[in-house]
């Protein structure tokens, strides 16, 4: 059907709710109408996530029914539940989050699949440590992440408790696209699917076992030193408030304050003007109540608690931000000294960054002696590489992250953890502290020891049709005129990742990662350039890194990057 004919049978069919139809029928932009039903939402390697309304291409109770389908049909076709116990369900504090949440379970149920539903809203990272936990064959967890507040999403986890990457996800999709038509969903009513054990709420025990997981990773600092620190948290109206609190002050923390108008989940973030910690606004509120109390350290998570953002206290008594990059240096620094500190580390050993992540990382990894491998865009990607290392016992995982605010160690949580994250980092301040200096400080001692390195993501909007077909036209444009130059600096090789080759002076390499519409350029001084569609948003994510021998050589070779990225756009 075209999109005029989805529109009119969501109109006619009494399968739809008397509210579902009145929302389309009080449209009256055919435009609006066009971007509803053009095409069904795109079930990719992280899910659904879209604008939550009426519609095919919209966030609703009847595309997550259709997703979950697709979900029971992939699990039952393939004999997933022998030996698991089900699927495990998770939820944010975004629109309809939890009523998304139940219709999954009772899809699940009424397909024979045992529903494990949380009672209340619960971390993405508890999930990802629940599938495991209660050795489940997928979890789903209800949640848009950092997107504003008119988005929620869908996100699918296979059972070794990470996010499904290619493979797993094209095999979902294809048996999602076969749930036609909308209204053969097979689905049961909640209190009977509770009544008769189809759906089980998980236990207080599951969360007291990731907390206690958690607590494993806390490092060698002095109990004075973790009194004395003076933190302001913020949950930025979503789901960390519990379990982050919960962790510093079993860790020792005695002076953790929370930002009041923040605490309680709120479904329009009401306070901010988006939940993402990667926008220094959305910490304002936080960095004002820390002022009054005098905080060594600011932290907020992200609505489903895997992104952590921070600000630190300077000896002026002003706050400085640290960006994804420089934290997550900052962690691995802590992670890799300490394990070397105990005689723990190992050549084979190795850490695991994205493609678009600080080449600082690499570095200094080299410094230690262990191995850094590169993976794709995405958090999922990360996960994966931990299980296939560890499956063939190929050295110990030491540390991941990404360069939008996400982080992990140990190996009980398969994805961004801003919880594990608020534990480092409150440890790192409080041992810094002791010390007389600030994270700040140990930031600029890393520079001194590896070089001046600073990256930077312009991101561009181009909502609706017109603006996917504008990303796409400047991606051909790309690889029809590859550029020579970039910001002033020559082009030294290019990665194409969907055609998996990279060319340089020296030949045509390939390259042993899955295909993903990403163009990476090398240029020379040690710096770099990428260009990608987002994959959950209508955005193109233009990436950008450099190594100066000083902080302003490094900050006059970044601008130079973004503004050709600006003039790269603007050409659309």
């Amino acid at each position: 059907m075209n999109y005029q004919e989805q529109y009119k049978y969501w109109l006619e069919n009494a399968y739809f709710s008397d509210e579902t139809r009145e929302e389309l029928r009080q449209i009256s932009d055919a435009r609006e109408i066009e971007d509803r039903f053009y095409r069904n939402l795109e079930f990719g390697t992280g899910g659904l996530r879209g604008v939550v309304g009426a519609g095919t291409n919209r966030m609703n109770i009847y595309t997550v029914r259709k997703a979950s389908q697709g979900v029971a049909d992939y699990v039952n076709k393939n004999g997933l539940l022998k030996n698991t116990s089900g699927i495990a369900i998770a939820y944010d504090s975004r629109r309809m989050s939890e009523q998304f949440a139940r219709e999954a379970a009772c899809v699940f149920a009424a397909n024979g699949i045992t529903a494990h539903l949380f009672r209340t809203l619960m971390p993405t990272p508890v999930l990802s440590f629940t599938v495991r936990n209660l050795k489940c064959a997928a979890g789903i967890v209800i949640t848009a992440s950092h997107n504003p507040k008119e988005y929620n999403g869908y996100k699918v986890y296979g059972g070794d408790g990470g996010q499904i990457t290619d493979a797993l996800a094209k095999a979902i999709s294809g048996c999602i696209q076969q749930v036609e038509p909308i209204d053969s969903v097979r689905t049961m009513d909640f209190d009977r699917a509770l009544a008769e054990g189809r759906i089980r709420w998980i236990g207080d025990d599951v969360l007291d076992a990731y907390v206690a997981n958690v607590l494993t990773l806390s490092g060698d600092v002095a109990p004075e030193a973790r009194r004395s620190l003076k933190i302001v948290y913020s949950p930025l109206h979503g789901t960390g408030l519990v379990p982050v609190t919960r962790v510093l002050s079993e860790a020792g923390f005695e002076q953790v304050s929370v930002v009041e108008a923040q605490k309680m989940p709120d479904t329009e973030f009401s306070t901010v003007r988006s939940p993402n910690p990667e926008d220094h606004d959305a910490l304002t509120m936080a960095i004002e109540f820390a002022k009054q109390q005098e905080a060594d350290i600011v932290i907020a998570t992200d609505p489903d608690s895997d992104r952590l953002g921070i600000a630190v206290r300077n000896s002026r008594g002003e706050y400085g931000f640290m960006n994804g990059n420089q934290l997550g240096c900052l962690l691995l620094d802590i992670c890799l000294r300490s394990r070397k500190a105990k005689g723990e580390l190992k050549p084979e050993d190795y850490v695991v960054k994205t493609i678009v992540t600080t080449r600082m990382a690499d570095v200094m990894a080299k410094d230690y002696g262990v191995r850094v491998f590169d993976v794709l865009t995405g958090f999922k990607y990360i996960g994966e590489l931990m299980g296939r290392m560890e499956a063939a016992g190929q050295g110990d995982f030491i540390f991941g992250f990404e360069e939008s605010y996400g982080y992990l160690s140990g190996t009980f949580v398969r994805d961004k953890d801003a919880v594990i994250a608020a534990l480092l980092t409150c440890e790192a301040a409080a041992y810094s502290k002791a010390g007389g200096y600030t994270l700040l400080d140990a930031l600029q001692k890393l520079f001194e020891r590896y070089g001046y390195f600073e990256e930077a993501l312009q991101s561009y909007t181009l909502p609706g049709k017109d603006g996917v077909e504008k990303i796409a036209a400047l991606m051909d444009s790309l690889r029809s005129r590859a550029p020579q130059t970039l910001g002033g600096l020559k082009v030294t090789a290019v990665s194409d990742y969907l055609c998996s080759q990279r060319v340089s002076a020296s030949g045509i390499q390939p390259i042993e990662l899955p295909k993903s519409n990403v163009l990476l350029y090398d240029l020379e001084g040690e710096a770099w350039f990428a260009v990608r569609p987002s994959g959950t948003e209508p955005k193109l994510k233009i990436y950008m890194g450099v190594k100066g021998t000083f902080a302003a050589d490094s900050g006059a070779k970044i601008s130079a990057l973004k503004a050709e990225a600006d003039r790269l756009v603007a050409q659309v």
